[in-house]
């Protein structure tokens, strides 16, 4: 039996409007120190404190199915969920990309975005700005009436066109009270194709993106997902609410979009 989707009301809406916003804000207040020499253990205190006593929210990776931190920092070739650790020290040239989630009065924020650390090469570069164009494709597709399979195929075709791999093991997800609430939302798919979207339905749409294949494997420690192949890997994270007329950013950056183009 499918499970049933989610359709917020303007007043739930507004709710994950505030924890989408007060997790864009943690992403806005790292970036300054996301450079050489420091090590993602300190990035994740540093988020966990901003968190808990300046936005006074929950951490909500904490504990989350035993996770351990409160961010996910994924270097260079780590996929997605990266702990962080005194042991990873940021380099120059390094990419890295820092996911967030907090809970707030019971609503779940969630984002996450890429940052370059000095000067990358012009390889990991290109990766990083074409994740964004694709995470941009797909939240362009959302409107009444179009399908999951329009935004995964909006995707897919910007990843290919680069040369790029779609790593098709994890996607977006619903996201409301519950922190991981059906749909699913693949990052690859056909138009036309899929769940039909609804005004009020509220979701993550993340791609992440391969240099190299898109075969991953996970670590021993459970959690951190690599590149089978070594090759270096991006992804950029929105939480978006389906309008009447398209769609909403829930968790738009305060500081603006850094000279990405905007998305809506």
């Amino acid at each position: 039996m499918r499970q049933p989707i989610p359709r917020h009301s303007p007043a739930d809406i507004a709710q994950a409007r505030e924890a989408g916003r007060l997790a864009a804000d943690v992403l806005r207040m790292i970036a300054p120190h996301v450079r050489a020499g420091v090590s993602t253990e300190e990035l994740d205190a540093l988020c966990h404190d901003h968190i808990v006593h300046t936005l006074g929210a929950v951490a909500a990776n904490v504990g989350y199915h035993g996770f351990p931190k409160t961010v996910c920092a994924s270097v260079n070739h780590v996929v997605c969920h990266g702990i962080p650790s005194a042991a990873t020290v940021l380099a120059d040239g390094d990419i890295v990309n820092i996911d967030v989630a907090v809970q707030h009065q019971g609503w779940f924020g969630d984002t996450s975005r890429m940052y370059c650390v000095g000067t990358p090469r012009p390889l990991a570069r290109r990766l990083v700005d074409t994740t964004y164009e694709a995470m941009r494709a797909g939240i362009r597709q959302v409107r009444p009436g179009a399908t999951l399979g329009d935004v995964g195929h909006a995707i897919q075709r910007v990843a290919q066109r680069e040369g790029f791999s779609v790593v098709r093991e994890y996607g977006g997800h619903g996201i409301g009270r519950i922190y991981h609430d059906a749909p699913h939302v693949a990052h690859f798919g056909q138009r036309g194709q899929g769940l039909r979207l609804e005004e009020g339905m509220v979701f993550t749409i993340e791609p992440m993106l391969n240099a190299g294949r898109r075969e991953i494997r996970e670590l021993a420690d459970g959690w951190t997902v690599v590149t089978r192949d070594g090759s270096l890997s991006a992804q950029w994270e929105h939480m978006v609410a389906v309008t009447a007329s398209g769609f909403e950013v829930l968790t738009a950056w305060p500081d603006g979009e850094g000279g990405y183009p905007p998305i809506a």
